[in-house]
């Protein structure tokens, strides 16, 4: 490679320095979209794509690309994120980060059907592209599928681990109860030490009508922060428990919005002089 771009330099000077300059505006222009995807300029990442990327799409780089995906995915521009793809459709197959990319894209738009049909097509899926589609399928209120997927994970991570939890707390049924904790008892401690984990956790048993087993985990975690307090005080409130839901807010020494609206929640279930 190297001895041919020397040829080149050689024999046509003015080639070679329009070719290397192309190459450096293709770089320059992928680093371009990252910042202003970063500051949440979508917008003029599209407006840089229209005026010079899209003629030369095949030329862009995969970094580039997907800076154009992410912008779509944030505009909701479902439409040129499928033009996108159809013109890029080679570069898919070998690229996990485009296909991940698009993946979110479809996901993000609500289009499920184009999402599965491109997971499904991939042979090596990433964990990241399950917990993508397990997200999807909770957005949009297909539980069921979430669940099925996850059984297809062989070393599930403790992101797809919260997926599941949420899924049942979706679900809100006994079969969803019993997975949960069958779940649950197979992590590995030190997956505990997530407190987004938790909190799914005390949640899905909260919504699944398991108080008890969702006092005890809450009661034996050492470091306990305000999103498990607020998953513990909701779930008493949506279980008919507004007394329990007042006494723990009285032990947060600094609770946050959302643990003040549930004691406002709370109180209005009561419906007493005291409350």
């Amino acid at each position: 490679m190297a001895t041919r771009l020397l040829s080149l330099c050689l024999s046509s000077p003015k080639v070679f320095l329009k070719r290397f300059s192309n190459i450096k505006s293709y770089i320059n222009f992928g680093t371009e979209m990252k910042l202003l995807n970063d500051r949440k300029q979508f917008k003029k990442v599209l407006a840089l794509f229209d005026q010079h990327g899209i003629n030369n799409i095949l030329k862009l780089s995969n970094f580039t690309i997907t800076q154009v995906l992410k912008a779509c995915a944030h505009m909701g521009d479902l439409q040129r994120g499928k033009i996108i793809h159809n013109l890029i459709a080679s570069k898919t197959k070998n690229d996990i980060y485009i296909s991940s990319t698009l993946i979110h894209l479809y996901v993000h738009c609500a289009d499920i059907a184009s999402a599965q049909s491109l997971f499904d097509s991939i042979k090596n899926k990433t964990p990241a592209m399950y917990g993508i589609m397990m997200k999807g399928y909770i957005k949009n209120k297909q539980a069921n599928k979430a669940i099925a997927l996850f059984n297809e994970i062989q070393n599930p991570n403790d992101v797809h681990m919260i997926l599941l939890f949420n899924s049942c707390a979706q679900l809100k049924t006994k079969e969803a109860l019993d997975l949960v904790k069958k779940v649950s008892k197979q992590i590995p401690k030190s997956f505990y030490t997530n407190q987004h984990l938790l909190t799914s956790l005390l949640d899905a048993l909260m919504k699944c009508g398991d108080v008890a087993h969702a006092e005890s985990l809450f009661y034996s975690s050492k470091e306990k922060v305000l999103s498990s307090y607020g998953a513990v005080m909701k779930g008493y409130v949506d279980n008919n428990l507004p007394e329990k839901a007042i006494a723990l807010f009285n032990e947060i020494q600094n609770p946050n919005d959302v643990n003040i609206l549930l004691i406002f929640n709370a109180c209005a279930q009561l419906k007493t002089k005291e409350a």
